[in-house]
């Protein structure tokens, strides 16, 4: 009777815990089934927003004006058909071109750029379209959480648009790229091609836009967060561009771990150097200094996660109004008076010299440093042609160019006029003699350029 018991419980246990599994399975298909239906839903708020991006772009890094074919993705944020992009998508581009969902191509003119966040604003040029546009909305990024999904949307490799599907890796990634800006990062799939294109929570929102992919060890992607764009899009819209005020100051967080130097405070920020000429230097602030308010508003930064969001909020100070900085110097604290002013270009313009066979380049400050260092005004060789004149004379990328034929040279006006002549003249005279600031040195190079390389 006892063994029989025994058999009846373990029989009844065994269709309990039957019962129990077919249960469990039974909710997790319909788990994924809801999921399934959530994603597709939010996948169909969004993909008909989405544009394959082409354009025409100036490329002079190899020492000649070279047009080339770059491809790259973006949205339709608003019905008038503006397009949210990333700003390496379209730099240089004469002319962008955008396919649409719906089979509809259209030219796009540029309304506004920025490469310190990587974003651009385009608006489609719809001459005589009535037809009413599909769009997407912005969403919150700051509610995001490790572990939520999205899906990274686009058109990768130039082909038909797609979606991957990944988590939110960190909601808060720090790199050097991001001045402004920290990053999401996320394993969802961001092939070239998917640049520009949204990152897409579960509501059919987008909280972000891919910019950058890397294969180390699988998959790495990094979007600029919808948080950020909120601040962007406005000044797009109202300038072109992000008018960011410059203060020259080099930030460094309380807690350095990278270089592993840790500062005996719980409030502010370290000044780890002030850029020469700059408004930071005229103040008087000085490195070590430690920055604990600016404007009467308490500031901090424990870790580099921290300085993007301060660099920002310093960023966007209104130019040529001083403002007041409390600072800790020497266990004292004091106050000076700065005046932000505007930060300008962060690209210097570029110039083709044919049959010279290289291009030239303005120095920008925040481009080229080391450069600005000998020489705050002035053009450098940028890029040179192989084969070509420039490569057989004793000319060098990253030359500045002081004099041609003992005629001086600050602006790319001067070498375009210079270059002008010189060839309009060649049968007469087929040398030139530059006078260059080679890694603080100055040398003297003869470039003959008799032969046309384009020809034979």
């Amino acid at each position: 009777m006892g063994q029989l018991f025994k058999g009846w419980v373990g029989m009844v246990l065994g269709i309990m815990v039957l019962g129990r599994i077919a249960s469990g399975q039974a909710a997790q298909e319909q788990l994924s089934m809801d999921f399934r239906e959530i994603v597709q839903a939010s996948k169909d708020k969004v993909f008909p927003a989405v544009v394959y991006i082409k354009c025409l772009s100036e490329n002079h890094e190899s020492g000649k004006k070279i047009t080339q074919e770059v491809g790259g993705s973006g949205t339709i944020i608003s019905p008038d058909g503006e397009v949210l992009t990333n700003w390496h998508v379209v730099d240089k581009a004469v002319e962008i071109r955008c396919l649409l969902y719906s089979g509809a191509s259209f030219y796009a003119k540029l309304i506004g750029s920025d490469k310190d966040t990587d974003l651009a604003l385009l608006k489609l040029e719809r001459k005589g379209s009535t037809a009413a546009l599909p769009t997407a909305k912005l969403g919150d990024s700051a509610v995001l959480k490790e572990g939520d999904f999205v899906m990274a949307m686009g058109a990768p490799w130039g082909l038909s648009r797609s979606v991957s599907i990944g988590i939110i890796s960190c909601t808060h990634r720090y790199l050097p790229q991001g001045e402004y800006s920290l990053w999401l990062q996320t394993d969802a799939a961001i092939s070239p091609g998917n640049s520009g294109g949204p990152l897409v929570n579960t509501k059919g929102q987008i909280v972000g836009i891919n910019t950058l992919g890397e294969l180390i060890g699988g998959d790495l992607g990094f979007a600029v967060p919808s948080e950020t764009i909120h601040y962007i899009l406005p000044q797009f819209r109202q300038f072109g561009k992000v008018n960011w005020s410059w203060l020259g100051l080099q930030l460094q967080p309380l807690r350095d771990f990278n270089r592993n130097i840790y500062f005996d405070a719980t409030e502010g920020v370290m000044v780890a150097e002030t850029d020469p000429d700059s408004p930071a230097r005229r103040a008087g602030i000085a490195a070590r200094d430690r920055i604990i308010r600016i404007g009467g508003k308490p500031v901090t930064a424990m870790t580099e996660e921290d300085l993007p969001v301060l660099r920002r909020t310093l960023g966007l100070l209104e130019k040529e109004k001083a403002v007041e900085i409390e600072l800790v110097r020497n266990q004292e604290t004091i106050q000076v008076q700065l005046t932000p002013t505007e930060k300008g270009k962060v690209q210097g313009d570029e110039l083709d010299c044919p049959r010279w066979d290289f291009t030239v380049k303005t120095i920008n400050q925040f481009e080229n440093p080391d450069l600005y260092y000998y020489r705050k005004e002035g053009v450098f060789i940028f890029g040179i042609k192989y084969p070509g004149n420039a490569s057989n004379s004793n000319l060098r990328e990253q030359d500045i160019i002081l004099k041609i034929d003992g005629r001086d040279v600050r602006t790319l006006d001067d070498v375009r006029t210079i270059h002008a002549e010189a060839i309009a003249a060649v049968q007469q005279k087929n040398r030139c003699v530059f006078t260059v600031l080679r890694n603080g040195l100055m040398q003297q190079a003869v470039l003959e350029f008799s032969r046309d390389y384009e020809k034979h």
